[in-house]
């Protein structure tokens, strides 16, 4: 495995290197205003939710690595401490990386863009119309990492509202993830997209705790078939499970039946069996299949 001494690089090679290895990062697209009243907007993707109560988000217009420079968006938020972060989507994703051309102080990246400005509710920047998602937020304090180029600037902004379009609610009422493109940032050119083809859903454990991959029984956990993330799924049951007796299944017989012989390849087809049903969510009838051994 190969070692970086990160302290030892260039600053645009430290940030290469992070960008590339801590990824997909979602992008804060950050409408702000300055006292005079000109608008800026522009992406960053250092940005997350950091609370929900008081619900705090964080986006980091860091120093300029190559010069030192800082951005409009930081200079704005010390003056007017308001913004809006709009959500941004497949349908907006280029626009928005027109948007992060450094355009001269006072010209307007919705123009520029060809974004809607739609005034907010709460704050004094417009929102992006166009953005299916947008947070009009107060900035509670602007924290300085550093005076260097590369050198975080956090904005800590609360959100007071947030406007949802209807197109992208279930049934439920709530956001459908289905229905929401989103899309994060990588390294250099690099983006991903969020949609039903690359969507899957992990168990959360709740206040019931898993046994552990450590209390598996040995031969599933070190299994040459199960991954780890298979002992994951099985490792997150809350009690070892018992032999149902009434448990039967025609793949088991002839497993049975053609590898009786052979004890060793008969727990390798058992485990191959077992992870295909884990594959698919089947987790009681792969125990099942393992506790058959």
């Amino acid at each position: 495995m190969k070692t970086i001494d990160i302290s030892s690089l260039p600053v645009m090679e430290k940030q290469q290197w992070l960008q590339h290895a801590i990824a997909p990062r979602p992008v804060c697209f950050a409408s702000t205003i300055d006292k005079e009243g000109n608008v800026n907007l522009s992406p960053f993707s250092f940005f997350n939710l950091f609370s929900s109560n008081p619900p705090i988000v964080i986006f980091s217009p860091a120093r300029r690595g190559r010069d030192n420079t800082t951005k409009h968006t930081l200079e704005n938020v010390l003056e007017v401490p308001e913004c809006v972060i709009n959500i941004v989507d497949y349908a907006m994703v280029q626009q928005m990386s027109l948007s992060s051309c450094e355009f001269p102080k006072g010209v307007n990246e919705f123009v520029k863009a060809g974004f809607t400005e739609q005034p907010a509710t709460r704050v004094q920047p417009p929102m992006v119309k166009e953005a299916k998602i947008k947070l009009e937020c107060k900035v509670n304090e602007v924290k300085s990492l550093g005076e260097n180029g590369g050198a975080g600037q956090l904005v800590i902004a609360e959100v007071l509202c947030m406007h949802v379009d209807e197109s992208i609610l279930g049934e439920d009422g709530k956001i459908d993830q289905q229905k929401l493109e989103l899309v994060a940032r990588l390294g250099g050119d690099w983006y991903c997209k969020v949609d039903p083809t690359n969507l899957f859903k992990v168990p959360k454990p709740n206040t019931k705790l898993g046994i552990g991959v450590d209390q598996l029984p040995e031969s599933i956990r070190n299994s040459q078939v199960l991954t780890g993330n298979h002992l994951g799924i099985l490792g997150n049951v809350h009690e070892m499970p018992d032999i149902d007796a009434s448990f039967t299944d025609d793949r088991v017989k002839n497993i049975f039946q053609y590898y009786s012989v052979s004890p060793a390849e008969m727990e390798v087809e058992l485990h191959k069996y077992a992870a295909e049903l884990l594959n698919t969510g089947e987790v009681e009838k792969a125990w099942q299949v393992l506790l058959c051994n």
